[in-house]
């Protein structure tokens, strides 16, 4: 390792062993910036949060009475022998939006908490009307939750033109979309027409209130169906259910096994806005009040921007007065989220729609006004998924956490950001088993000396960068009139054949026209199903189903498919996992079944799989690990005692194929497992498309919850890789280079590109400059965030683009094609 001289004031790390560090030891300054890099998976989140973090959480805890620890959410304990000098810590770490539909920006930053107290204090309330407490302007209690929808916002119910969609059918020819089908449906037609309604007369000539009675009434008589009764069926006389097509409706999605069938019953129910509270989620006493001519519900949707230009006149006046105090409050606090770039957010968004970049700028935010010193504050990718412009105003936020006396530990992909540093920790020099050991601790300078680092040739210009001329389009795909969101009747072409980058400052309408408006496009002219209605970045929507926010559209023929490659996870829980989502597993117990110790035991492949009972551990249900209960403390896990976190039995573990057992082959990493398997072809397609996208470092068996969004989406897209392609293929991808260290980002570019010569379309939503100067077309959107953006600023080649010199993106993209290595910082 190339490490500077000893240094004062530092926190010394000895003997770093967790995950796959090797027995790392290295010297960290105080009070300074420190940016940990080298390429995804090589150990700098095992250092910065496994190890530094954990400890620094672990040592607190110590400190906590044992019945209060039961409360806290505790990290394991790291694998280090010695770590001096580590002050406090408090980490802030990349995650989807939050898991809660009532957990919203404003209570993540708590300044919902300050708005209460100032309307419940200072609001001008109806003549006549009670004061009301604070928690009474809350949609999440009991005093402020709208009555009818349970201060949600929104009511689910169904409608007569969603159940039936065709009015010129009868019953009989299935005019009740929302019925079952089968049996069911034979027995329901039996039931109506022995109640004297004609199931063979069109729907839209039946009496309203027959119509309505059979939609919607909760009442479910019995009647006695007869052999003549069933169409000419024989059989026995019996007493037949009838159920509404809503009861049906609800039943099936309160009690269903299947997915399938909750997801069909969806396609049936409308989310809208209550009716009572108008969407607010709150009692119309709260409504009622107002605080500079706005209820609390408008203060909620109102952007930062705008609420901070309202509420700063409130802010002149005596400051002994609660509302002149409180407003000054709320100012200072959302101008912090301004200088953030966040003004386009409101206080009522949903936590549930922010991306991982958003969620954590707010939480520095709140940090930034905490006013702690002395602290270790761990950052996990700050500047990812930020436009540069956008990472500008976070650099200087991190600079005043620095200037209060505190130390920043940052894990980072940006070249822009690293050069900030005042100190640069290399890990490396690969992923997994091929990195763990410190290259260079030091000044970001002497990084440029160290020939076996990645980073450095990236940080110093030194890479190969992929150049080639943009391609001419097979055709074009164009959407006019795209209203959504802050999209307001934009127009917009994008190239078939090609590969496109969709541009533009956070909250431009980016993921609104790629994820959701082409993608949404595309599935209905290829005939499939919706997918759930979300906005840029995750938000269920109220919105009529079937609408779709385009005037018109052309090209859409020369498509033959769409494959979304988005940050969702690969599944929930730990049973889902890289081998079984795309599909590895199934080829590996296929081989284990195969082998002569197998047959003549008489195990199948599913003896080879942990979700089975015959061949999993019997004590840990095969899950690999046992809840460990604690008197005064919270249950913790351990490996299993009997099968020590192999998942399977040991009668199962004695079957080997080329010395190895089932669980062996589960723990490879893909590098590792792609030699191993190199001979079978099944599994060794699917192995070389991981190690194409830069996963090679993953193990087979890696639990779905253990990756990142960016790991799940090159899962995605590996799991397309190894198909076999016919047609021409539209593949639209969320900043897929997100979380990525540019050598990694370039090995994903050449795949995609792989795509495009393959004849297919690639349009992806994207800030890396590196990625979007690679692009045929470039598609700018601005020139700012929420209101200020959603329209389309600039099109052309990258060079267009950046000769244009109009909105965010052409500056910074000028320096990058002028190869300039700071990318215009």
């Amino acid at each position: 390792m190339n490490q500077q001289a000893p240094i004062d004031g530092c926190v010394r790390v000895r003997g770093a062993s967790e995950h796959n560090l090797k027995d790392v030891d290295v010297d960290l300054p105080r009070d300074a910036m420190v940016a940990f890099t080298g390429v995804s998976g090589s150990g700098k989140s095992s250092l910065a949060f496994g190890t530094l973090y954990a400890e620094a959480q672990r040592r607190y805890f110590e400190s906590v009475a044992p019945y209060a620890r039961r409360l806290l959410h505790q990290v394991g304990v790291p694998h280090v022998e010695e770590i001096t000098g580590l002050p406090p810590a408090v980490a802030l770490q990349q995650r989807r939006g939050g898991t809660s539909s009532r957990s919203t920006v404003g209570t993540i930053t708590t300044l919902s908490n300050l708005l209460r107290i100032l309307y419940s204090r200072a609001g001008t309330y109806p003549e006549g009307a009670e004061h009301l407490a604070a928690e009474a302007f809350s949609p999440n209690t009991a005093a402020g939750a709208c009555p009818q929808c349970h201060g949600v916002g929104v009511t689910h119910d169904v409608a007569e033109d969603l159940l039936v969609p065709d009015t010129s059918l009868s019953i009989r020819e299935g005019a009740i979309a929302a019925w079952p089908g089968a049996w069911q449906a034979h027995n329901l037609r039996r039931i109506v027409k022995n109640l004297g309604i004609d199931v063979d007369r069109p729907w839209r000539e039946l009496a309203a209130e027959d119509r309505h009675w059979l939609l919607f009434t909760d009442e479910q008589p019995r009647v006695l169906i007869r052999p003549q009764d069933k169409d000419g069926g024989g059989g026995r006389d019996y007493m037949g259910t009838f159920r509404s097509a809503r009861r049906h409706l609800q039943q099936t999605l309160a009690s269903s096994p299947s997915e399938k069938m909750r997801e069909q019953m969806l396609a049936f129910v409308r989310s809208a806005p209550c009716p009572t509270c108008g969407g607010s989620g709150l009692r119309p006493e709260a409504l009622a009040v107002t605080f500079a001519g706005m209820s609390i519900a408008e203060a909620n949707a109102t952007p930062f921007s705008d609420l901070v230009e309202l509420l700063r006149p409130e802010t002149e006046g005596d400051p002994d007065e609660a509302s002149v105090r409180i407003s000054a409050d709320l100012v200072a606090r959302i101008e912090v989220l301004l200088g953030l770039g966040l003004g386009y957010l409101s206080l009522g968004r949903g936590s549930t729609t922010l991306s991982p970049g958003e969620a954590q700028r707010l939480r520095i935010a709140t940090q930034l006004r905490s006013g702690l010193f002395g602290v270790v504050y761990v950052l996990d990718e700050p500047s990812a998924g930020l436009h540069p412009a956008d990472a500008e105003p976070l650099l200087a936020v991190l600079d005043q956490l620095k200037a209060a006396g505190n130390t920043l530990f940052v894990v980072e992909h940006d070249m822009d950001v690293v050069r900030r540093a005042d100190w640069v920790v290399d890990i490396g020099p690969g992923a997994g088993e091929g990195g763990g050991q410190v290259l260079y601790s030091g000044p970001v300078s002497g990084l440029e000396e160290v020939a076996g680092s990645l980073t450095s040739a990236h940080l110093f210009g030194r890479a190969e960068r992929l150049e080639h001329e943009p391609r001419e389009p097979a055709g074009r795909l164009r959407l006019e009139g795209v209203t959504r969101h802050n999209l307001r009747d934009v127009t917009v072409e994008l190239p078939l054949g090609a590969f496109t980058a969709v541009t533009g400052p956070s909250g431009s309408g980016k993921s609104t026209l790629v994820v959701q408006v082409l993608a949404e496009v595309v599935r209905r002219h290829l005939g499939q199903p919706a997918a759930d209605p979300q906005d840029a970045d995750g938000e269920e929507e109220a919105r009529p189903a079937g609408t779709l926010d385009v005037r018109a559209t052309s090209g859409l023929e020369r498509v033959d498919r769409l494959v979304l490659v988005d940050q969702r996870p690969i599944g929930r829980t730990p049973r889902s996992n890289l081998a079984t989502y795309t599909g590895l597993f199934d080829a590996v117990r296929r081989l284990f079944a195969a082998t002569p110790e197998a047959k003549a035991r008489g195990y199948g492949a599913g003896r080879f799989s942990f979700n089975v009972a015959e061949g999993r551990c019997p004590t840990c249900q095969g899950e690999g690990f046992v809840s460990v209960e604690l008197v005064f403390l919270p249950s913790t896990y351990a490996p299993c005692p009997t099968c020590h976190g192999s998942r399977y039995d040991a009668e199962t573990l004695e079957v080997t194929y080329r010395g190895r057992s089932i669980a062996d082959v589960l723990g490879m990493p893909v590098d590792e497992a792609a030699t191993f398997l190199a001979d079978v072809p099944a599994a060794s397609r699917g192995l070389e498309a991981l190690r194409e996208v830069g996963l090679g470092y993953l193990r087979l068996g890696q639990p779905a919850t253990e990756l990142s969004g960016g790991e799940a989406q090159r899962i995605k897209l590996a799991t397309e890789l190894q198909r076999a392609r016919r047609g021409h293929t539209l593949y639209v991808l969320d900043e897929p280079t997100a979380g990525l260290h540019p050598a990694d980002t370039a090995r994903l570019l050449r795949q995609l590109h792989r795509l495009v010569e393959a004849g297919n379309t690639v349009v992806l939503v994207e800030h890396d400059l590196d990625t979007i100067a690679t692009a045929d077309h470039v598609v700018d959107l601005g020139p700012g965030g929420g209101d200020t953006g959603g329209r389309v600023v600039a099109t052309g080649t990258p060079r267009e683009v950046a000769a244009a010199g109009v909105g965010a993106t052409a500056p910074y993209l000028a320096r990058r094609l002028a190869g300039r290595p700071d990318g215009g910082s």
